[in-house]
């Protein structure tokens, strides 16, 4: 997979928004509503530089939607000269992404909004490409979608892509919702509630689901009756080259029956070292050395990095909830009034010759 090269912004219509809303202040802050108010009560229109940064070495994300808040639902986009950076362009502390210029009147009521796209689609993108890295290529499949509301999925998924595009790595989605801004696809495993429906019979779910599914990879999660070894060997018999991988998913409450001849010297909850090694060494030695390993549950960039230190023979990653945790807070500062300084006390105006300008 080829790294991604800049490349035309994201059109605005494709983020869907509710411009009426936004236009209006209904998803602002109400202080930056009643400053808008206050001056054009005054008959004030004063001619600003806004600048907007962060405090973290970071992948940017939003940058395309945060156009679009300005575009769309600005009062005059075409009295305003913005500059910006792109999605997936690493940024340093301090380093200014974005600058809008123009009548602050005209877009007072956006701060609230383009602050926030670039909060969330930054937090995103620098933690997918945080995991892309410390699995040194390995397809990761971003899994956080249960893990949070659902109206977050498109633009969630769309920076876990830039992440990966980037770096040159696969990135898998869970939705199609997720995939939706760049044409992808959702992609899964046959899961527990499958196997559950069959009364618990991984195989027989697996078999069912192979009949249905056509060319799809075909991943089943193997650890439905704590036995992961067994239901990997089983599965792999039954369904011979329409298995493309296995996934390992024992809670880190339970320990793989696997493995209760062998607790003493290491952590035997959850998906460890040990279980990739004995499932892997299984499979390899009943002929299904093509069948790959799939290991989530739990994962995090220390995780990944400690497995691959190790060798740990896993091929691909299912990583949830780890990637939308953090904080990558967004900032914005009224620096030039008029052509004067007017930043507050500790903040400055901090020219960036990379940006460039949105037309």
């Amino acid at each position: 997979m080829a790294t991604r090269e800049r490349t035309e912004r994201l059109p605005p219509g494709i983020f869907d928004l509710p411009v009426e809303k936004m236009r209006e202040g209904y998803y602002t802050d109400a202080y930056f509503n009643h400053t808008r108010e206050t001056l054009l009560a005054d008959g004030r229109h004063p001619r600003v530089v806004m600048q907007v940064f962060q405090r973290n070495a970071a992948m940017l994300g939003g940058a395309d939607e945060a156009i679009a808040i300005l575009k769309l639902c600005s009062h005059d986009w075409e009295a305003l000269t913005v500059h910006a950076l792109h999605d997936g362009d690493r940024i340093e502390p301090w380093e200014s992404v974005l600058t809008i210029e123009g009548d602050y009147t005209l877009f007072a009521h956006l701060e609230t909004l383009y602050l926030g796209v670039l909060t969330r689609r930054t937090l995103i993108t620098t933690n997918v490409a945080r995991v892309v890295e410390a699995a040194n290529g390995k397809p990761i499949i971003f899994m956080p979608a249960r893990h949070d509301h659902h109206r977050v999925q498109t633009g969630d998924g769309y920076a876990a892509y830039v992440a990966g595009a980037m770096i040159g790595a696969p990135i898998g989605v869970t939705s199609d919702a997720q995939a939706s801004w760049w044409g992808g696809r959702g992609v899964g495993t046959v899961p527990h509630a499958l196997i559950a429906a069959y009364g618990g019979n991984t195989v027989l779910a697996a078999t069912k689901f192979a009949e249905w599914a056509g060319d799809l990879n075909i991943v089943v999660l193997v650890d439905f009756e704590n036995d992961s070894v067994r239901t990997s060997l089983d599965v792999a018999r039954a369904l011979g080259p329409r298995l493309w991988g296995v996934r390992l998913d024992t809670s880190g409450q339970l320990v793989d029956r696997s493995l209760w001849d062998e607790m003493g010297d290491f952590d035997p909850r959850g998906v460890n070292e040990r279980l990739v090694r004995k499932v892997r060494d299984a499979l390899d030695a009943d002929g299904f050395e093509r069948v790959k390993i799939v290991a989530s549950g739990g994962f995090t960039v220390e995780k990944i990095e400690q497995f691959e230190a190790k060798a740990v023979p896993v091929d691909a990653y299912g990583v949830g909830s780890s990637l939308i945790r953090g904080q990558n807070d967004f900032t914005g500062d009224i620096v030039l009034t008029d052509g004067r300084p007017s930043a507050k006390v500790g903040r400055r105006w901090r020219p960036n010759e990379r940006l460039e300008l949105v037309s």
